[in-house]
């Protein structure tokens, strides 16, 4: 019995695409190009599975509505699969799967880092010792703001927000505050001593740190918008390790110039990979570039959950991580 033929969009991690070899009639994207509209339309015809990233967006009807389609299902690298029109898969019948709890951890920790790095302001202060400008240490020199007892806000608290929370609450003292639709259990919120708000208005009136936690896309677009940001304190820090379109980033360049808001931390953008120069030129700002779930570890992990799921999918199997 032949084996199923399965594309992956970009280069993998070594032992991913070793396994991906051993499962699959594999194809891999040596030059890990950023494939074209036309390739994906391509894939999508001539094999019973894609394996995309974040980076292949959007897949939609145009890309889904291909003649004499192939492709049985979508396994994307990722968490987050705001890249895939899941209406689209559906209605053609395309099974649409992700890759959660794999990378909880690491993309706590840019968070968390990020959170950090933006209100002790080292991005600053590592650019002035390479500049070699830095003339000694004085009692004023860099002033900035504390990070631990202060009060941090999240925006969705699934388990990335849950396990930033374990270090910020945990490690640092922080109080906890959120909103989500869909809460977790009160055990959880037990843990945390978190208070569970009403609404994104209520955390960001409240919080000094302000952390985003929640899916890209649809209604979320643009959910920090100028409005919003006005809400918050002009001490108050934003942290974006969800997706970059749930930031207006406009109105988060002029509440950054206003002095709305103290500063950002942002590890993923509007139209990545390309940035505004506004938020370039920003010192107090910390861009990062979407580096939330890398390390080798997590992205082997995630490669190999991508591939469970397809392998899940050919041996009649319902794939554990189906999000369409």
């Amino acid at each position: 019995m032949s084996k199923p033929k399965v594309l992956l969009t970009r280069k993998w991690p070594a032992e991913a695409e070793a396994k991906a070899q051993e499962l699959f009639d594999v194809t891999l994207n040596e030059d890990d190009h950023k494939m074209s509209v036309d390739e994906l339309k391509a894939a999508i015809q001539n094999y019973d599975a894609v394996c995309p990233t974040v980076s292949d967006f959007p897949i939609d009807a145009d890309i889904f509505g291909s003649d004499d389609r192939k492709c049985k299902i979508v396994s994307n690298f990722g968490v987050g699969f705001n890249n895939i029109n899941t209406d689209a898969a559906k209605e053609v019948g395309v099974v649409v799967t992700n890759t959660p709890e794999v990378l909880t951890d690491c993309t706590a920790d840019i968070a968390m880092g990020l959170l950090i790095t933006v209100s002790r302001r080292i991005g600053e202060g590592e650019r002035l010792v390479r500049s070699k400008e830095w003339d000694g240490w004085c009692p004023t020199h860099f002033l900035a703001t504390k990070v631990t007892g202060k009060k941090l806000g999240f925006i969705g608290f699934g388990r990335i927000a849950q396990a930033v929370a374990t270090k910020a609450h945990f490690g640092f003292g922080m109080e906890i505050s959120f909103f989500d639709p869909y809460p977790p259990s009160d055990e959880v919120i037990k843990k945390f001593s978190a208070t569970k708000l009403d609404s994104v208005e209520d955390v960001l009136k409240d919080a000094d740190f302000v952390t985003l936690h929640c899916p890209g896309g649809g209604s979320n677009t643009n959910l920090m918008n100028a409005e919003r940001f006005a809400l918050m304190k002009d001490s108050a820090f934003l942290i974006n390790t969800a997706r970059g379109d749930v930031v207006d980033e406009p109105a988060l360049v002029q509440a950054l110039k206003d002095g709305a808001i103290a500063g950002a931390g942002l590890d993923v953008f509007a139209k990545e990979p390309n940035v505004s120069e506004d938020l370039l030129s920003m010192d107090n700002v910390v861009l990062l570039p979407h580096l939330g779930s890398a390390t080798t570890e997590t992205r082997v992990a995630m490669g190999l959950r991508s591939l469970a799921n397809v392998e899940a999918f050919f041996k009649g199997e319902e794939p554990g991580d189906r999000v369409a």
